[in-house]
This record gives structure tokens, sequence and C-alpha cells, in this order.
């Protein structure tokens, strides 16, 4: 089994759709790397040498921020702009659409699931 990024690699998958398992890479970034390190796409994982594996494990480490460190960038980006107080980051605060999108239907993704008022009766 392949172990890149700290991810496993499911077996039986094509080299080029089992890459996008990891956060960051996806099938464009996936056959950028595959085309550099002159690797066929149709190759499955459990058929890959540990040279190879260890090749695709450094091209990803050098060129591409995945995975934990990703993750921590996004998080601190969506902190920035709520410091800041900008419209986008007061809109991550309250937990609505930060682009634009209507409000008053749909957006139940973010607003969560709806809240009944004014329904109850006097006894």
């Amino acid at each position: 089994m392949a172990r890149i990024s700290g991810v496993d690699l499911p077996r039986n998958k094509r080299i080029e759709y089992a890459l996008t398992y990891i956060f960051g890479i996806g099938l464009t970034t996936s056959r950028n790397i595959l085309n550099k390190l002159k690797i066929n796409f149709d190759i499955r994982v459990k058929e890959l040498s540990e040279t190879e594996v260890s090749k695709i494990a450094k091209e990803i480490q050098e060129f591409h921020k995945v995975e934990g460190d990703l993750r921590k960038e996004r998080q601190m980006n969506i902190k920035r702009l709520m410091d800041i107080g900008c419209y986008r980051g007061l809109r991550h605060r309250r937990g609505l659409p930060a682009r634009g999108q209507r409000t008053k239907t749909n957006a139940r993704t973010r607003k969560g699931p709806k809240r009944t008022v004014g329904a109850r009766r006097k006894k």
C-alpha cells in the first residue's frame, strides 16, 4: 500500500485517480505530477515500485502544499478575514454564504435546518 503525505492510496485504483485522495491534489495536478515524473497514468497503485512512490512523494512534498499545511493556510485566511472585520469575514462569522448567494430562500447548507417561528398557540 502506497502512503503519500499521510494518506493511504487505494491499491486497485489507477495512480492518476488515487493521487486525488490527497487533499489539495485534483485530477489536473495529479496528471501534471505524473507527466513530470514520466509515470504512466494507467498503472495501478499496487503495481508501483518503491522508487516511483518515493519520487511521487518527493515531488509533492517539494512543490505542492497539501493536507495539513493547506488546511491550516485556508483556516488562517478565513480567520484573517474575520479579524479585519470585512464583509466576507462577517459572513463567515455568522455562518452565512460569503459569495453573494441569496438567503431569503435556499442557503440551508450554511444556515442549517429551519427554525420554526411563531408556531406556539395560546392556552
